[in-house]
């Protein structure tokens, strides 16, 4: 069953463009760009999550993105 999401998918699309155009635009590599992206989820998660959620949601974070590869 498909997780209903609060935000649109023109929004979340718009967003993925974006970050996709500026990794584009240094000619990331796909190993640098997986580095930069697991960077970003580590400061989100460091910077934005109560430090007794962190856990939690890495583990969930991993899970989606382990299912995503699966389908």
């Amino acid at each position: 069953m498909a997780i209903q999401s609060k935000y649109s998918n023109a929004q979340v699309e718009a967003i993925i463009n974006d970050v996709l155009a500026v990794l584009s635009k240094h000619q990331a590599p796909t190993d640098l760009s997986l580095m930069v992206l697991g960077d970003c989820i580590s400061n989100l998660l460091q910077n934005k999550v109560p430090e007794q959620s962190r856990a939690l949601v890495a583990e969930q974070f991993a899970k989606a993105l382990t299912q995503s590869i699966k389908n």
